[in-house]
């Protein structure tokens, strides 16, 4: 059986998204060793039908991203988190690492900022509900900034809990909505103890069907949202994660691409979370 989905569209590589910039411009090449390991599959996704946006965002926040010259990336980035979900909730896979553009965290159901201006979480979720019928999902958020596009399409979702890591220290709702103020410097080793810390032990309280994971590598050294972490930190991160899912829901991980420009820190961490994955 597949373990390992690898969701890439190669309109990603080559131009300059908003924020993150062309960080993706050497892959798939950048990938070509671990995708031959016969656990992992590429796939190209498919654009994601606007009913499922329309679950989560207005229509008039849809036809504005309809005339933006990003449309497209968004749309092929919420289509693989949403393929990506449906595949392993199926048991056709694992877990996955899904590579996204102008889509994340930042899009709210009626407004967007910050380079991602469709929600992948949102379609997907409640696309995974109607199909397989009740579904926790936990969303681990380690972006650099705010989660507040997830924060608002999962506010009264008490099935979801969505813990960001960003500047404030916050709980809200029945407690299933968590801010972590993680907004000063860190070494890799005293991050992954706030992880270990303050996700894990809500995780385990909830026990989620799938665990999530916006994965930003702005945090690192010399980017914008530099916090000190080494380009190390992230396959150490989405191996304790996955450790985590394995214990939790039977390895149902998603990890999402989020911000950060540095496309040297990109080519190293996205092949090795590839192997840890395909473990």
């Amino acid at each position: 059986m597949m373990r390992t989905g690898v969701f890439f569209h190669e309109m990603f590589s080559g131009r300059e998204w908003l924020i993150i910039g062309n960080k993706f411009r050497n892959f798939p090449k950048v990938m070509e060793k671990v995708l031959k390991l016969p656990q992992v599959t590429l796939f190209c996704p498919e654009k994601v039908p606007e009913a499922l946006l329309l679950k989560v965002h207005t229509r008039r926040f849809l036809e504005d991203l309809k005339r933006a010259w990003y449309r497209d990336g968004a749309l092929y980035s919420v289509g693989g988190c949403v393929e990506a979900i449906d595949r392993i909730l199926s048991g056709d896979m694992d877990n996955a690492l899904v590579f996204t553009v102008a889509a994340g965290h930042h899009a709210e159901r009626d407004s967007a900022w910050g380079g991602t201006y469709a929600s992948c979480a949102g379609p997907a979720f409640y696309h995974a509900r109607e199909r397989f019928g009740p579904l926790k999902m936990a969303i681990l958020d380690t972006d650099r900034h705010h989660g507040n596009g997830t924060r608002d399409i999962f506010r009264d979702e008490d099935h979801v809990l969505h813990v960001c890591f960003c500047h404030q220290d916050i709980i809200e709702g029945s407690g299933t909505k968590v801010c972590v103020n993680t907004a000063y410097p860190h070494t890799d080793e005293s991050y992954l103890q706030v992880v270990q810390e303050e996700f894990i032990p809500r995780a385990m309280g909830f026990k989620p069907h799938l665990i999530l994971h916006n994965l930003g590598h702005d945090t690192c050294q010399l980017d914008y949202g530099d916090l000190g972490l080494t380009p190390e930190f992230y396959p150490r991160l989405v191996k304790e994660i996955k450790a985590c899912s394995e214990q939790l829901c039977s390895g149902r991980y998603v990890v999402l691409t989020h911000g950060g420009r540095r496309a040297d820190v990109a080519e190293y961490i996205f092949p090795e979370i590839i192997k840890i994955l395909a473990q």
